[in-house]
């Protein structure tokens, strides 16, 4: 299993990424968050890989402040983050019979106060944890957890960075956001060979580029540019090591929404092109999930389960997603969803020819039509400023199916996949954005 999640701080606002409500492991053993309990906080662990899903409640001697950061590790201890007289104190929490075990593991003192630290994804193999120490002209990589002797800095980058993505499976090749100039290209630290860095994205000389979520098997990267068109920002995807230009498909721009990938299928050896990525829609009526894949030139469209924990989930290599959710019935669950069925070719081709010479539409939403008694999902032309999220989902776990409608997109917004693309092993800089820029 792949999953990525966003820590819950402030930081990740800071990075403009939304919140997620937990965090968990690379290989989707463990969760972890902050609860909250009659106005008090305090951690919790869930475990993800046995049969049914269960929480352990890992209160300290005190409730925890807001903003403090956790982190799961992969032999299900807890790492915590808290801000103690000034200092970055950091310890691993574990569950001892009625109690909670502490383990200290040292601190780290930041002597300029406008410095920003917060903890990094999961690595990989979950042995070791790592935090980002933003300063006012430079960036320190820590490694927290793990270590020899404490918390211990492995690597200053010039330039504020932001983000944080893993590019493979030894948790050596970091990737983050870098800001120099005026503008954010993303780079890659080589935490191996004494936090050396080399670009990673380079689409635009006057772009800002930055890295979402990358998967280590195919090598698919969710990319965050206004390349394709300056001063607005578009989603879009590459190929690590590959020659082909980045790409910005037009079903991927939901208008009056915000949309944030948070995790890819796994397992897609040398087939990018067909990994589904699980996206987090927000609009102004609320949040729900969207399911695409770059050979498909449409997003799925699905109400999330009630009390999801937004943002966060993780992919089986069989096309599941999994979602955890907590309610008052149920505080610690999963629901799966598992990818509708792909609209046909002879549906493009009928919906194309329906609509003639017209403008494409934008991405249609499930749910009734306003004002009207069309079928679930129909919507005029023109009405894409009116997103709405998708009827609510129960607690259980949720089995959708059938795809929605979706018109097929312009000439040059992503081409088809007739074939697996093989990995070069060449950076991806650089890259030509050619005809698939949609301005």
């Amino acid at each position: 299993m792949t999953a990525c999640a966003i820590e819950t701080s402030a930081a990740g606002e800071e990075d403009g990424m939304p919140e997620a409500g937990c965090t968990i492991t690379a290989d989707g053993a463990y969760a972890a968050r902050l609860a909250l309990d009659e106005g008090s906080c305090f951690p919790e662990r869930w475990t993800l890989d046995g049969p049914e899903p269960y929480a352990v409640p890992l209160p300290g001697n005190q409730p925890e402040e807001p903003g403090t950061e956790v982190q799961p590790m992969g032999d299900g201890r807890v790492l915590i983050h808290r801000l103690v007289d000034g200092r970055h104190a950091f310890s691993l929490l574990y569950p001892t019979g009625p109690g909670t075990g502490e383990l200290p593991l040292g601190a780290v003192g930041c002597p300029d106060p406008a410095t920003r630290l917060r903890l990094l994804p999961p690595a990989p193999g979950g042995a070791c944890a790592y935090a980002l120490a933003v300063g006012p002209r430079s960036t320190a990589v820590w490694l927290v957890a793990g270590g020899t002797f404490g918390p211990e800095q492995l690597a200053e980058i010039p330039g504020r960075c932001s983000g944080g993505v893993w590019l493979d499976r030894a948790g050596r090749m970091l990737a983050l956001d870098r800001e120099v100039g005026g503008r954010t290209k993303a780079v890659v630290v080589d935490l191996g060979c004494g936090g050396e860095v080399s670009p990673l994205l380079q689409i635009a000389p006057d772009s800002d580029d930055r890295l979402l979520l990358a998967d280590p098997d195919s090598g698919l990267l969710l990319i965050r540019s206004d390349a394709p068109s300056p001063g607005q920002e578009r989603l879009g995807w590459g190929v690590l090591g590959s020659m082909l230009p980045v790409r910005f498909p037009e079903s991927l721009r939901i208008a009056e929404c915000a949309v944030t990938p948070f995790a890819i299928q796994p397992g897609q050896v040398l087939t990018p092109e067909h990994c589904m990525v699980a996206l987090r829609v927000d609009g102004a009526f609320g949040s729900w999930v969207g399911m695409w894949r770059p050979s498909e030139r449409h997003v799925h469209h699905l109400p999330a389960p009630e009390g999801w924990l937004t943002g966060t989930g993780l992919w089986t290599a069989d096309e599941v997603l999994r979602l955890p959710y907590a309610t008052a019935e149920v505080p610690c669950g999963v629901a799966a969803l598992v990818v509708p069925r792909a609209p046909e070719p002879s549906e493009f081709s009928a919906g194309a020819a329906g609509a003639g010479a017209s403008e494409p539409e934008g991405p249609t939403l499930p749910g009734p039509r306003p004002g009207g008694s069309g079928p679930a999902g129909s919507r005029p032309r023109g009405s894409r400023s009116e997103a709405s999220p998708p009827a609510a989902a129960g607690s259980g776990a949720s089995r959708s199916g059938g795809a929605e409608p979706q018109d097929a997109e312009p000439e040059g917004g992503e081409p088809d996949s007739a074939g697996p693309v093989v990995s070069r092993p060449v950076p991806l800089r650089e890259a030509p954005l050619g005809r698939l820029v949609t301005n």
